[in-house]
């Protein structure tokens, strides 16, 4: 049995995907609270200790730690046999939408969130950039959805729970 520990901090969108992923497993692990906007994980204890990339989530797999959210999503569908593709189409298709939402969806809008939410004075042209990249961004998968009831077609897959993680947050 897996004995799984889950670094976090609770307004982190790829800490919420992992716990979702592990939820939706019917996986119970140790909650491991990680005071990210105190600085820690830009430490070189938390660098030298739990994550030498120095960021969260860190899930914990019977002590061995794991870094960066889509592997780990990928690892956990093909451990519990669920939300992963089921012919090499599927995977293809999963991967390709699991790359663009870590690199385009995720990565703009943690970052448009971030700034909002957690900076006192952020620039407000920067915002105005990633507003609109990520109105862009809502529109290509707005118009992709039309046509399907998931990312990938009839059935939720880790592709969907990786893009929840920060849909969810208003923009």
């Amino acid at each position: 049995m897996n004995e799984y520990r889950l670094h976090y901090f609770p307004e982190s969108g790829n800490s919420y995907k992992l716990a979702l992923m592990l939820a939706l497993c019917g996986q119970s692990f140790e909650p491991i609270w990680t005071d990210f906007a105190g600085g820690e994980t830009r430490s070189e204890a938390w660098r030298s200790n739990v994550n030498a990339m120095g960021e969260i989530p860190v899930l914990e797999d019977n002590s061995v730690r794991l870094t960066q959210t889509a592997p780990i999503l990928l690892r956990l569908a093909e451990r519990y046999g669920r939300f992963g593709g089921e012919n090499e189409d599927e995977r293809f298709q999963i991967l390709r939408w699991l790359f663009w939402d870590n690199h385009k969806l995720s990565g703009y809008m943690a970052t448009y969130r971030f700034l909002r939410a957690f900076t006192s004075s952020p620039d407000p042209a920067v915002l105005k950039f990633l507003g609109w990249r990520l109105d862009d961004l809502l529109a290509i998968l707005d118009k992709h959805l039309r046509d399907f009831p998931f990312v990938i077609g009839e059935k939720p897959t880790i592709a969907d729970i990786s893009m929840i993680g920060y849909l969810m947050f208003p923009k």
